[in-house]
């Protein structure tokens, strides 16, 4: 990539937190990068598998976002189709906080949950209905096998008397093509910058429903609750700003059309992450994982056409 001098010995250190790459720091004179290299599979129990073609995909995502958004992506440095990798600059955590981690403390900055909806409109409104981007992130197979097949089918495969409604969020999703897509909209895949949050981990790019990016982050919002208790209302009020900053953006169907899609996927969602083949690692408690069910099932089989209707469901669970 032509990153390194010729006599140049780049010091490599690996960096954790991702399941579904290698991820390493390093250190150049010209100063620190971050080289990430898809895995074919990937770092769980399950055996998940996916291709490392998507490491191209997320590139192009990445390029694309930021040319809607400026900095809303990080920069790329150098880019190797056929290794599966890429290298974009190190960014320093005392300047680029981790938003899952300022969740966890409890630091719930509502401007930020505002400009996180704001920016995910913005690139969804902007590529909607092109049929250039939408012929470019034609992946479907992968969206499959990374997204709807572990969580979705993973899900159903647990609750046999939700299998069916299971099944139909993934055909509804899987044939609905609308916008762009990231694919993992998740605060472990945020950072929050001088210059606004900042969207990393475009390995599920695919040009195909967007209430799949909201329904995936506004999960994080519910779970939280449990993970951070006491920050839990203040979760539910990030909840409804990102749908407000969100919303302000969709021109390319009518909001309760897309409103009603979020609001039935993000149940399955809700419970692919406690009986999916990616768990959030934070829900370790039984009783927790019982909410979760008991909640996510409720839904599945009385779907609501409102995410305030999703979201006061759970605050009524959680007795606030």
């Amino acid at each position: 990539m032509g990153l390194a001098g010729t006599r140049e010995v780049p010091v490599f250190t690996p960096l954790t937190g991702g399941v579904s790459s290698d991820i390493w720091r390093v250190d150049l004179d010209r100063g620190p990068a971050c080289i990430k290299r898809a895995l074919a599979k990937l770092k769980v129990a399950a055996d998940w598998r996916a291709p490392v073609g998507r490491n191209a995909s997320e590139v192009a995502w990445i390029e694309t976002a930021n040319g809607i958004v400026r900095h809303s992506a990080p920069e790329i440095l150098g880019h190797v189709s056929e290794a599966g990798l890429f290298a974009m600059p190190y960014y320093d955590p005392a300047e680029y906080k981790l938003w899952k981690e300022e969740l966890r403390e409890g630091r719930v900055d509502l401007d930020v949950a505002a400009e996180v909806g704001n920016r995910l409109g913005r690139i969804h409104a902007a590529t909607a209905g092109d049929d250039e981007i939408a012929a470019r992130f034609a992946n479907d197979t992968i969206f499959y096998d990374i997204r709807l097949e572990p969580y979705l089918i993973a899900a159903a495969g647990a609750h046999a008397d939700r299998a069916k409604a299971l099944e139909a969020l993934v055909a509804i999703t899987g044939e609905t093509k609308k916008v762009l897509v990231h694919g993992d909209v998740s605060p472990k895949n945020i950072l929050v910058g001088p210059k606004g949050p900042m969207f990393l981990d475009a390995e599920c790019a695919w040009y195909g429903d967007p209430a799949f990016d909201l329904a995936f982050c506004l999960n994080h919002f519910l779970l939280k609750c449990l993970w951070t208790p006491p920050a839990a209302p203040q979760f539910l009020e990030a909840f409804d700003r990102m749908n407000a900053t969100y919303f302000a953006q969709v021109n390319w169907e009518t909001p309760i059309e897309l409103e009603t899609r979020v609001a039935r996927l993000l149940p399955g969602l809700f419970l692919a992450r406690v009986d999916g083949k990616s768990p959030v690692e934070y829900l370790t408690d039984a009783s927790d994982k019982e909410r979760v069910r008991r909640v996510a099932r409720a839904l599945l089989a009385d779907p609501v056409a409102l995410l305030s209707d999703v979201r006061d469901a759970w605050r009524e669970e959680l007795g606030l």
